[in-house]
This record gives C-alpha cells, structure tokens and sequence, in this order.
C-alpha cells in the first residue's frame, strides 16, 4: 500500500443521520448516523484504503454523527488507534430557533424564500434561541468549560468560518507540519467554511457548494498549505447524487439527504 504523499488532507462529511432522514434542522442536536449513514462511513474508509492513504491523525467535532463516521471509517482502515482531537469549533452550524423542526412544514409557515435565505445565505442568521431553551448549547456539559460569550444562539456560514479559522491555524496547521496525512470528520457548513479558506471561494461560491455526505474530498497541500490539487474518492455519479440531495434540502424539499 502506498504511503501517503506529506500535505495530504482527507475531509469528510458525515454520513446520513437519523434526523437527516426525519427532513429535520439538526444543527448542534446530536443524533446518530442511519443505517445508510452507517454504510457511507464503512464505504467511505474503504475508499480512502483504496486509494492507499493512511491517515495518521484525527479531527472531529464533538457530535457524535461525525465522530461515529470517523470510527467507522477508521476501523476499516484498521486505524482505529491514531491520535484524535475534537473541538466544538467543527461542530456543524447552530441553527438556533430552527433546530428540531422539519425542514419542509418551516419552509411552508415562513416561505421557500426565506428558509432558504436562513439555510444557505452567508452572513443572514436564522432566529435565535433563547437561552432558557434547551436548545440553547449551554445546557450540554460538553460546552460548560466555554466562556458564554462564545456560545451560539444561532448561526450563519460566515460565523462559522469564524469560528472555525483558529483551529485551523492553531491545531490542524501544526498537525500537517508533523504528520503525512491528516483525517477530519466533520459537518457540512464547518467543511465549508474549511474549504472557502483553503480554495480561496467567494462569500457567494461557498453558498452555492454542496458538499455530499460520506465522499472523502481529497486535498494535496503544498508547503505553504494551500491546494496543489484536490479531488473526491468514489464513483462520479453516487457523488453527483449525494451532492444533488444535498441541494435540494436548502429549499425545504422533502428529498433526504445522504
């Protein structure tokens, strides 16, 4: 098996959740993958195995549909002891007052326009959630250690990114000086807002990128940590589907997404 080349980046979205198949705001609710989000896990270590790549460390969020993804890939690859750092800086987008409803009934009380508006703009957030609400992440242990400043009531693309930069220099850059390929686990809108960083994306390109889910997206880093060349692992059309169920969420549609 070829050793993987120095600068190499893997990110992976996770596979489909139960909530994803529901057509529910997900958000920073921790739900657990599907069955079919089980699958696209296992089949999407097997593709990064294929492709000779060995990661030799781990990011991933603290929710649990993105950590469950990395372990499944990981055991396929018989990886399952490589270091691992999580941080809620990669957690997926807070969508505040949104989280727990379904996608389609809050599309028909607000409008397609302005659900779409709240879900895939870059810097318009949804409403928020108050802090008494059980949604709000001040309630889950896992963030108790967090100055309140910094927990969210609700989230748009461009808090994320600025959220997510820091990690990015402070903790994944200095895993890529050390090691030859750097696995992370994570969430659509925070792979998003990765990828606008290291392609150079407009605040409008980032908007219209549907990252599908359980497809490794493949980054060769030079040594100034930008993109010599990337690509996905897997079968064009599977990819082109995902990234279309993907899509079509951002309306409200039915359509689950992979």
């Amino acid at each position: 098996m070829a050793i993987a080349k120095p600068g190499t980046l893997i990110l992976l979205r996770h596979g489909q959740s139960t909530w994803n198949l529901e057509n529910l705001f997900t958000g920073w609710h921790d739900v657990p993958l599907s069955e079919r989000g089980v699958t696209e896990a296992i089949d999407a270590g097997r593709l990064i195995k294929e492709e000779g790549l060995l990661p030799d460390v781990l990011h991933t969020s603290l929710l649990v549909r993105a950590i469950q993804t990395a372990d499944l890939a990981l055991g396929e690859l018989g990886l399952t002891w490589i270091p691992v750092r999580r941080s809620w800086r990669l957690n997926e987008r807070h969508y505040g007052a949104l989280q727990g409803l379904n996608k389609a009934q809050t599309a028909e009380k607000y409008g397609e326009d302005k659900v779409k508006l709240w879900r895939r703009s870059y810097d318009v957030r949804p409403p928020d959630v108050d802090a008494s609400d059980e949604r709000h992440p001040s309630h889950d242990r896992r963030y108790a250690a967090l100055p309140p400043e910094l927990l969210p009531r609700a989230e748009c693309l461009k808090d994320v990114v600025d959220r997510m930069l820091p990690y990015w220099y402070d903790v994944i850059v200095p895993d890529l000086l050390t090691y030859s390929c750097v696995l992370v686990s994570a969430h659509g809108n925070s792979l998003r807002a990765l990828v606008k960083h290291l392609d150079g994306l407009t605040d409008q390109q980032v908007v219209d990128l549907d990252i599908p889910t359980g497809v490794p997206r493949v980054y060769e880093l030079g040594a100034d940590f930008k993109p010599a060349s990337w690509r996905y692992l897997g079968d064009p059309k599977e990819i082109e589907q995902r990234a279309a169920a993907v899509k079509a969420q951002a309306g409200g549609s039915e359509l689950k997404t992979s």
